[in-house]
């Protein structure tokens, strides 16, 4: 894109996107991949805290010999180990995702996630030789830091190159990779169990190495974020990135209407957030008044609450502690195989967000999907303290209680799962989008950090421990009833905007009824980009045209 040429944008609000390409689903698609670093962890570590050579290399406890009942209740790792080796790499990810944003912002998305895996790797290392709880712990510290980088930073980077009427469905797609991670953890757990040597748990994580490489290597040629160049001010470079994202030529009028877009939107932005110092930067995050739904301060909550809420639906008491549960129900033989099922349901029920999130919203999907599960986490509840207490050994009132996680599992999978990935990759503007991903994503992280402590004290029954059992679903089904209000009252929806539109949407209306909100004006029309345009030099910087432009296109 030599010098002198003219950037013009449009007045059409239908004409600020080029048309959906094969090309643009298939990067999302590769990019998506990197939700099996957050999926497979979540899924290696519930096994293996229930692996019998793990807890003998970890605890000094012998194999207990057959029938000695109270030697196999008190052969499991303490609820002290259990809680540190699954939450500290929470809290390196809460770090590593509120790192990220600024990273992001100096050496661009596309970096950031394959400096995310370097780090990653590092920690794999460490794990993979582990002997003893120390190394471990140091080992899923750094290798929490390197997936706060992706998980934060993936979903920055798709809802910035993903086209808008299927945004939804194609971000949807990192949870769905999630899934797969949780899967595939599972069934290479499954498979080493019984080992009767370090390979039992060694393998399941230096599996691991492979998301990795092949996530670092893929991105090496996928191209930039056009909204990051935009954000630097590199005009030439964000048309071409835009140009490969899009797959339309330089020439094309849809480049140049959605790059004119992108700018005035930029511009608009920045006079309302004016850049000052780095904590300016961070403070701009909480600035204006909570109450209006445009606001700074009101996105970033709605954020940061969103994940927080995620986590809250108690999903990763089943992923981390699953293993663990079932063991304590008394009549399943098999409780690995168990875990293995509820992810397999898990996997398979998360394709249907990808056409439920367009055809339905995000917003609704939100308040149904928290409803479907406070049913299904009371009904696990209400027999577990009655037919299926461990005390009646009644397996028929068990598998009652597997189908109801399941079906928990089934609505999380479909609603809160992908949705929540959505809104935070949508709903903050660019000067401040890095950094709102960032802490929302630290909010998921910390909020898993959180469970991962305190569970193993809620369910343990050691002397000091809440032994709740299946109690505990009534704590989730109750923080689901507050998750459900959250989406009703702050939730707006998003579905078929681009994430320029969706600025103006949160200024003009209130969550309730922003379903209702239809585009009627354009960034560039209002910032005078459809009249005088913007130059770009021959140094690739942009500077505004003199003179008025007289539009040549055609409608498309």
């Amino acid at each position: 894109m030599p010098g002198g040429v003219v950037i013009t944008g449009t007045a059409d609000t239908g004409r600020i996107e080029a048309p959906v390409t094969i090309k643009a689903y298939l990067m999302c698609a590769f990019a998506a991949f990197g939700g099996i670093f957050f999926g497979y962890d979540t899924g290696w570590m519930g096994g293996v805290l229930g692996m019998p050579y793990f807890i003998r290399q970890y605890t000094g406890l012998q194999y207990p010999a057959p029938g000695d009942a109270p030697a196999k209740t008190a052969f499991h790792l303490t609820a002290r180990d259990q809680s540190l080796t699954t939450s500290i790499l929470s809290a390196g990810t809460f770090f590593g995702a509120i790192i990220a944003g600024d990273v992001a912002d100096f050496i661009g998305r596309r970096m950031t996630i394959i400096t995310g895996c370097f780090v990653f790797s590092v920690g794999c290392i460490l794990e993979t030789a582990s002997t003893g709880l120390a190394v471990m712990v140091v080992g899923r510290l750094i290798a929490g830091a390197g997936v706060g980088f992706i998980s934060a930073i993936i979903i920055l980077y798709m809802s910035e190159i993903a086209p808008k009427k299927v945004r939804g469905a194609l971000v949807a797609g990192y949870q769905f990779c999630i899934t797969i991670g949780i899967l595939l953890a599972n069934c290479v757990v499954y498979a080493t169990q019984n080992r009767d040597d370090t390979g039992s748990y060694r393998i399941p994580i230096a599996v691991q190495f492979l998301w990795a490489i092949i996530l670092s290597t893929g991105l090496f040629f996928l191209p930039e974020s056009p909204r990051y160049f935009v954000k630097k001010g590199k005009l030439e470079q964000a048309a071409k990135a835009l140009c490969s994202v899009r797959g339309q030529p330089m020439e094309s009028e849809y480049i140049q209407d959605e790059l004119a877009e992108i700018m005035a939107n930029h511009e608009y932005e920045m006079q309302v957030i004016p850049q000052t110092s780095y904590i300016g930067g961070w403070t701009n995050c909480f600035k204006g008044n909570i109450t209006k739904g445009s606001s700074n301060s009101r996105r970033t909550t709605v954020g940061i609450l969103m994940q927080m809420m995620q986590q809250l639906t108690g999903i990763n008491f089943i992923f981390y502690f699953g293993t663990v549960f079932f063991q304590s129900l008394g009549t399943i033989s098999n409780p690995f195989l168990i875990t293995l099922i509820t992810s397999l349901v898990n996997t398979c029920s998360t394709p249907l967000s990808f056409w439920m999130i367009e055809r339905f919203g995000r917003r609704s999907i939100l308040i149904y999907g928290a409803m479907g599960m406070i049913v299904a986490q009371f009904i696990v509840g209400i027999v577990g303290v009655t037919a299926g207490a461990p005390r009646n050994n009644n397996a028929g009132a068990v598998q009652a209680m597997i189908a109801f996680i399941c079906i928990n599992i089934f609505f999380f999978a479909i609603t809160w799962g992908p949705s929540a990935w959505v809104v935070v990759g949508e709903i903050f503007p660019i000067p401040i989008r890095s950094r709102g991903v960032g802490l929302s994503t630290a909010s998921n992280w910390f909020w898993n950090c959180i469970i991962g402590v305190i569970t193993p004290y809620l369910v343990g029954t050691a002397p000091g421990d809440a032994n709740l059992g299946a109690k505990v679903f009534f704590l989730w089904g109750s923080l689901c009833c507050i998750s459900c209000a959250f989406a009703y009252f702050l939730v707006p929806e998003m579905k078929g905007l681009s994430l320029e539109q969706v600025d103006r949407m949160l200024e003009e209306t209130n969550p309730r009824n922003s379903a209702k909100w239809v585009p009627h004006s354009t960034f560039a029309d209002e910032m005078g980009l459809t009249h005088k345009g913007v130059a770009l030099n021959d140094d690739g910087d942009i500077e505004k045209a003199q003179q008025p432009i007289v539009s040549e296109k055609s409608p498309l």
